[in-house]
């Protein structure tokens, strides 16, 4: 049994009191677990119809006192609180940029009790977003500019259809939006079953070339890294209220 197994019946007790308070006894490791999972809750981000993008960058603020003794836990306490973060993302749908990390440190303005919680997304705090092309399950990545599509060895993107033009249709992708167009094509270009000469082409939109069908995704990737979050009004403040 996980160090924090006996307290999953806690996790989901209110945790979001706006005022410090200051309490005989410190925090607990599943207090700590609650706060994050209300801040994956509160700053989740729906990107299209089948993905919600969730913060992967948590920075746990505790008293002096209280830091010690997580502290103390070890890497028993970092692999729990790992591990309850993605079950949580998990049950939840939620998907990340980039890999969870969670750190606890120490803060002298707080109070014994009191757990403070920053976020963002990716490593670095900003996303930055690629856009895809799936066929037949193998994702082509878009560079900025035009990608052309077609039966041709001269196409970006070379399809085996014979439905096909040799270039048959190119994606236009500016690093945030996308466009689909028809290149004079023998057979046409259809997009979400409707045939199109030039289109914007939306998150989870289907281009259709002869019988192959290619999928349009918009993937997040990290931003290079940026220095710890700072103290700001974003912080999110958990009282926990500990026990007498």
């Amino acid at each position: 049994m996980g160090l924090l197994d006996s307290f999953e019946k806690g996790l989901e007790r209110a945790v979001n009191s706006a005022f410090a308070k200051t309490f005989r006894s410190g925090v607990q490791p599943v207090e700590i677990a609650s706060a994050l999972r209300s801040e994956l809750d509160a700053k989740a981000a729906v990107v299209s119809r089948d993905r919600i993008l969730a913060p992967n960058t948590f920075e746990v603020r505790l008293a002096l006192a209280d830091e010690e003794r997580m502290r103390a836990l070890g890497a028993t306490l970092d692999d729990e609180l790992h591990r309850l973060v993605d079950a949580h993302a998990a049950s939840q749908g939620f998907s990340f940029a980039g890999p969870v990390t969670i750190d606890i440190r120490s803060d002298e303005q707080l109070s014994t009790g009191t757990v403070r919680v920053a976020s963002r997304t990716a490593a670095g705090g900003l996303v930055t977003w690629r856009g895809v092309l799936e066929v037949n399950g193998k994702p082509h990545p878009l560079a900025k500019g035009r990608t052309v599509i077609g039966r041709g060895a001269d196409a970006d993107i070379t399809i085996s259809d014979s439905g096909a033009s040799r270039r048959h249709a190119e994606v236009l992708w500016d690093g945030e939006r996308a466009m689909v167009r028809d290149m004079g094509s023998t057979n046409g270009t259809k997009l979400d079953g409707h045939k199109i000469t030039e289109a914007r082409l939306a998150p989870d939109g289907v281009i259709t070339i002869g019988r192959t069908a290619l999928a349009f995704k918009v993937v997040a990737q990290a931003a290079p890294p940026r220095p710890p979050l700072p103290p700001d009004d974003a912080t999110r403040v958990f009282d926990i209220g500990g026990r007498p």
